[in-house]
């Protein structure tokens, strides 16, 4: 797919974003077609060299947050850096005046005094909590309780996840706030002021599940539970060499098909019938998850990872082996996935996401992230419409910078 194809065709987005949240936002952006500038201080920003890092220090988590963005450096201290990127942000142009942030209580980018220059701008500014004080995934995840729902039951330390899940979270809905305000001024006009607070999301997240509610209504928190899926069937379950699954029977076909594939309709019958249970409901099937387990659990115990996986394949039920990343690693690589390998000019060749979205039923091209500041010529001749003499002016005045 061309990026003239691509939905955000046009559309140009400038990016003063650091860490996980507001880059996934730009780059969602970008990954749908548009022009997404991303500003950073001469010498990089703070998550320039963030780990995970390849042999000569570059950076592989820069790289696939900001892929498909153009670089553009700029001493951001000073009052004439500050002023370009000003500039850069409210210039004319239907498709422009469109800015992501997450900085922290800096006067120069306040909504007020952007919005002075160019009234119907789209400003999308990320914020850890909404009082605007710092927080960040893993502090957020600790303040909602979730890592004391998680970890084995024989445990009572709290156990953090280590995906950025509200980060990813908030980078989407960051996206989304800028695309609704792009609809909503092509048909009105209006430009639009969205502030959005990590801690925020992931309250609500959590709240659209019930959790909140159940916490009020029964005045005690969730127990953890190990691997068991609350509410329903599933849990994890040890091969015979060493491997392990994960099996849900989340419907009753799927529950049906498990008890069918490991011949335990017989004993389970008369677990129900002991129990005065329904296993065809999720609440029993969640009730009874031990028992049901220790039913199970020998199955599993006496098969290999191939065995079982010869058993469950063209059957409904529900399952997957734990793997780990290299084996990730030789199924994406191979054939259309959603990851490509692209060519980053400081770390060669990697594996890069592409959009998960397949419009027509075809993935967009990945494109490689930028050498920081390598696109600070381009940006200011085609954006910004300055001659070669005023860029070289600015780059010798240390005012913008080039490649590093």
């Amino acid at each position: 797919m061309t990026d003239r194809s691509l939905p955000l065709s046009g559309v140009r987005v400038v990016d003063l974003c650091s860490f996980v949240a507001g880059p996934t936002a730009g780059r969602t952006l970008a990954e749908l077609g548009a022009e997404v500038v991303r500003v950073d201080p001469i010498r990089g920003a703070v998550d320039g060299d963030r780990w995970p890092v390849d042999d000569h220090g570059a950076s592989y988590y820069w790289a696939g947050l900001n892929q498909a963005k153009k670089s553009l450096t700029v001493d951001l201290r000073s009052d004439a850096g500050r002023a370009l990127v000003v500039e850069l942000i409210t210039g004319p142009g239907a498709d422009r005046g469109i800015v992501l942030d997450n900085a922290a209580h800096a006067p120069w980018l306040a909504d007020e005094a952007l919005r002075a220059r160019r009234a119907d701008l789209i400003h999308v500014h990320i914020s850890g909590t909404a009082d605007g004080s710092p927080a960040v995934d893993y502090t957020v995840n600790a303040g909602l309780g979730i890592p004391r729902m998680t970890g084995h039951t024989d445990s009572t330390r709290p156990v953090n996840h280590v995906l950025p899940a509200w980060d990813l979270l908030t980078g989407a809905q960051a996206a989304l706030a800028v695309v609704a305000a792009v609809h909503r001024r092509t048909r009105t006009g209006e430009g639009a002021y969205v502030d959005l607070a990590l801690a925020d999301v992931a309250t609500s997240a959590v709240a659209s599940l019930g959790w909140i509610a159940e916490a009020e209504a029964t005045g005690s928190p969730r127990p953890r539970q190990g691997n068991a899926l609350f509410g329903s069937y599933g849990d994890d379950f040890a091969t015979a060499d060493g491997h392990a699954v994960m099996v849900v029977g989340l419907t009753p076909g799927q529950w049906a098909a498990l008890v069918e594939v490991t011949d335990t309709g017989a004993v389970l019958a008369a677990l129900q019938t002991y129990l005065n249970a329904d296993f065809s409901r999720e609440a029993d099937r969640y009730a009874a998850r031990d028992a049901i387990g220790a039913i199970l659990r020998p199955w599993f115990g006496a098969r290999t990872l191939s065995e079982v996986t010869a058993s469950f394949t063209g059957t409904r039920v529900l399952w997957s082996p734990y793997r780990d990343l290299t084996d990730v690693v030789v199924e994406v690589a191979r054939g259309d996935t959603v990851v490509q390998r692209v060519d980053h000019p400081r770390i060669g060749s990697m594996l890069s996401p592409r959009s998960p979205m397949r419009w027509s039923g075809r993935y967009a091209d990945a494109a490689p992230a930028p050498v920081l500041g390598g696109d600070t010529g381009e940006v200011l001749s085609e954006w910004m419409q300055y001659d070669d003499t005023r860029i070289a002016e600015l780059a010798a005045d240390g005012v913008v910078g080039g490649p590093s």
